[in-house]
């Protein structure tokens, strides 16, 4: 009884929710701004360019990432759209290519930095991160020491683990310190991998989290499990952006939804659906199979693949319109940790 009172608790909130949408924050995650490197993790210098120019032109507010992270967890923005653009590696054309056309477009923006890189061929050196970062506009945050894959192997022990993560953790914070001088609680995770555990160690240390699936972030939103939307030329195109800018959170509690490490194939994905959105309007995709059927019993929504994924990380996405042209954006990423690591 007290769980079924709960969760038309729950339901009911959600009702309100869908009836009062308010903007929300869209990160926006790059990797190389390049013509010439790897596709999968690349935008072009002119696409990139027109990205900016679209967000200009659409007059949305870009913030810094931390700031506008906690207003919308705390649902302060109200109508208001807010963009928060990220890097993941602190490439070299990130200096050459990126920072210069932010600057001419007075567009904050935050670079997630695996430490032990910063130096090597294609990446950029300790003196341009810190002439980057002596601007106001510009954040350095921690994405490992190392870009390993921190979810728990298999194979690996919880001990080992642990003093793997921790060190990966702790020690970029602390080099990012004594290079630096920042300490920003702040962690993107490498490739987009994360599980409870290493979420555990996050919220641990007050940090926020952010993945690589995509939507936006609102007040549904999680800390450590927070979405960006990939910018890769295969992702990033004109054509789709405007949607993707003006995404709002799909308001169902983001902690509420599944690990993502993967106990069977296909999984099963469950979320309220709320009184004021229609199951007849709600559409979602499975990574490499299209659109998907669903399921909705009793207020929730029952979402499986017809075939089990194929790679190590595959999503499910679900939207659903929100009005104004906007749309609800739910990402669940999966990890299947018996695949190959990259």
């Amino acid at each position: 009884m007290i769980k079924r009172f709960t969760f038309l608790m729950m339901i009911t909130a959600l009702s309100i929710a869908g009836a009062s949408a308010k903007a929300d924050l869209v990160v926006l995650q790059y990797h190389h701004v390049d013509d010439s490197t790897p596709a999968s993790t690349s935008t072009s210098r002119s696409l990139f360019k027109a990205q900016l120019q679209m967000i200009a032109d659409l007059e949305l507010e870009v913030v810094p990432l931390l700031d506008g992270t906690r207003q919308a967890l705390a649902g302060e923005l109200d109508s208001r759209h807010q963009i928060a653009i990220t890097f993941d590696d602190a490439y070299e054309s990130v200096y050459s290519a990126a920072a210069p056309l932010l600057e001419r477009f007075d567009m904050p923006y935050t670079i997630f930095v695996n430490t032990d890189a910063i130096g090597s061929r294609g990446y950029m050196t300790w003196n341009e991160l810190r002439e980057l970062g002596s601007h106001e506009s510009v954040t350095i945050a921690n994405h490992s020491t190392d870009h390993g894959h921190l979810a728990r192997k298999i194979d690996e022990s919880e001990a080992v683990w642990a003093e793997r993560v921790t060190r990966s953790l702790d020690v970029a914070q602390k080099v990012l310190k004594e290079r630096l001088n920042v300490e920003e609680p702040m962690f993107a995770y490498p490739y987009g991998e994360y599980d409870e555990a290493l979420e555990a160690k996050l919220a641990e240390r007050g940090w926020y989290g952010y993945g690589q699936q995509s939507g936006a972030i609102g007040r549904w939103s999680h800390e450590t499990r927070l979405p960006r939307f990939p910018m890769a030329n295969p992702y990033g195109q004109l054509g789709s952006l405007k949607d993707k800018l003006l995404s709002k959170g799909f308001p169902a509690p983001a902690r509420d939804l599944p690990d993502g490490i993967l106990d069977k194939n296909p999984p099963l994905l469950t979320f309220p659906l709320g009184d004021k959105l229609d199951a007849n309007r709600l559409t979602c995709f499975a990574t490499g199979q299209g659109r998907i059927d669903f399921d909705v019993m009793d207020g929730v929504v029952h979402v499986q693949a017809p075939k089990a994924g194929q790679s190590r990380r595959f999503r499910y996405n679900c939207t659903h319109p929100a009005g104004q042209g906007s749309f609800y954006w739910l990402s669940q990423q999966w990890l299947d940790r018996s695949k190959p690591e990259d």
